[in-house]
């Protein structure tokens, strides 16, 4: 991790999917290297039925992009 990247910071996606894209990080996961970026790579989890969660349903998720697919915007 030579870019060192962090929460808040401002990433291009240089490659996959969506290159090109510019977004800002919402979440590390340093253990896995990846970076879960606002509006972008989002996915739907269907969410059992649970007491604490009677309704069950979907709840949207982040899943990351890996470290070595973004470059730090700005300066």
């Amino acid at each position: 991790m030579a870019q060192n990247l962090k929460t808040g910071d401002t990433v291009k996606i240089i490659s996959g999917d969506n290159k090109g894209k510019t977004g800002k990080i919402v979440k590390m996961d340093l253990k896995n290297h990846k970076a879960m970026i606002d509006g972008i790579e989002l996915r739907e989890r269907h969410m059992k039925k649970t007491q604490f969660n009677p309704a069950g349903g979907k709840k949207t998720i982040h899943v990351g992009i890996d470290l070595s697919n973004l470059k730090k915007e700005g300066k």
